[in-house]
């Protein structure tokens, strides 16, 4: 009996099913995508089930979504989007995730919708945005198009789908429910399993109905290397990077031999760099950044009396605001990073300048020519030519009246190792 109770109960827990979990939180991107590869490896090796996506996003690239709209259609395993918790969305690039996914769920307080593309990135192989009128609507009509397929594959509201992209609509869970975009609304994990308990979805052509009853939620953890990607990944980090990097350069090259502000400011810019060819960044505002750098170099070299440090402040701002595409929910540097590093900047270079003129203006101490105008005395007799003392130094000097020893003088000029003097005084003979 005893040996027939430990049969069944590990049979039971061979038996025992999985639930593949992973949560994406912010905007579509390679380290999104790169989750998503990895989540969908972990369902494979451990025969899940099903793949659950939590999702809450405003959008990303296009690019990206497509990689793993193809990606979730090509599964062997279910997928699963569950947009959630409540107060989540899926925008823009969220709503062709959850159309290609074999079921669609969102929980209270939720919405999906505007998936219009505003751009498609500008560099890591991407197309820069084009706002003519031709190529506008050339990326809508292939994005609507890509909507419709992915919702007629899987039986959903393909008319949706397609005014979701042209005209950005946006529905709530309970319309979305109404209108056949989505399969189920559930408040919690539990309540999404047991609606997703025994439903038949149609995997690679083939039917299968999921048995999620018991089942164990495993979730898939993100790596160290992608959570620091996810980092560096964000707008304003890249754009924290890039600043560090362009005062750094600046420091070295205002102090040489400093070495610290060289290594942390190369550093940075290499991050930076790297950080920005994973984001849809626009050329023309990352050249008005390099124009910046190049102005406040310039600052270093040329007098101009702050004229360089102006329009490499107002170069950066304008770079700042244009560095990542319009309208890209998520990818783009905040106005409260913007705004104080312009601010700091003009600071910092306003000091610079300031210190510079008045190093300008400052009357030379150091050398011969920190000798003129000084005051000195007379050491042996100048008739017209003797000694004076300056400085605690004994100079040949030279005057135009004979001047007794022990008088005040005062230095003229400066002619190699000899002083033109006058006396100070009356004190000539």
């Amino acid at each position: 009996m005893i040996r027939l109770i430990l049969i069944l109960l590990f049979a039971s827990f061979a038996q025992a099913k999985t639930i593949q979990w992973l949560t994406i939180d912010g905007a579509i991107g390679p380290v999104a995508n790169e989750m998503l590869e990895t989540a969908l490896e972990d369902a494979r090796e451990a025969n899940a089930e099903a793949l659950i996506i939590e999702m809450d996003t405003p959008g990303g690239l296009l690019k990206t979504t497509r990689i793993m709209c193809k990606s979730i259609l090509a599964s062997e395993i279910p997928v699963v989007v569950y947009v959630a918790p409540s107060g989540a969305r899926a925008g823009s690039a969220g709503v062709f995730i959850t159309l290609a996914s074999h079921v669609a769920a969102m929980a209270p307080g939720t919405n999906i919708g505007a998936a219009h593309p505003v751009g498609l990135g500008g560099i890591g192989g991407q197309q820069q945005q084009d706002t003519s009128g031709v190529m506008e609507g050339k990326i809508t009509n292939d994005a609507a198009a890509f909507a419709r397929t992915l919702a007629e594959k899987h039986g959903r509201n393909a008319e949706w789908a397609e005014l979701a992209v042209r005209e950005s609509k946006s529905i709530t869970e309970t319309e979305a429910l109404d209108l056949g975009v989505i399969e189920i609304i559930a408040p919690t994990a539990d309540s999404l399993l047991r609606a997703l308990n025994g439903r038949v979805v149609t995997v690679n052509n083939e039917t299968d109905t999921l048995n999620t009853e018991n089942a164990q939620i495993v979730n898939s953890p993100m790596s160290l290397r992608l959570k620091i990607l996810d980092l560096i990944a964000d707008p304003n980090i890249a754009y924290i990077f890039l600043l560090i990097g362009i005062y750094g350069l600046f420091f070295e090259l205002y102090n040489p031999g400093a070495i610290l502000p060289g290594v942390v400011g190369g550093l940075s810019l290499i991050v930076a760099f790297f950080s920005l060819q994973l984001l849809p960044i626009s050329w023309a505002g990352l050249l008005l950044i390099i124009f910046a750098i190049i102005l406040f170099i310039l600052e270093i070299k040329i007098t101009s009396y702050g004229l360089l440090s102006i329009a490499g402040v107002v170069s950066m701002t304008l770079g700042s605001l244009m560095l990542f595409q319009p309208g890209l929910s998520g990818l783009q540097v905040g106005l409260g990073l913007i705004i104080p590093a312009a601010i700091v900047t003009a600071l910092f270079f306003a000091f610079v300048v300031g210190m510079g003129l008045r190093a300008q203006s400052r009357k030379v101490l150091t050398g011969s020519e920190g000798l003129v105008g000084e005051t000195g005395t007379v050491s042996t007799d100048l008739s017209p030519e003797g000694k004076v003392l300056v400085h605690g130094e004994v100079w040949s000097a030279r005057s135009t009246v004979s001047v007794a020893r022990g008088s005040k003088v005062k230095v003229v000029s400066v002619n190699g190792m000899k002083l033109t003097v006058e006396p100070m005084s009356d004190q000539a003979s």
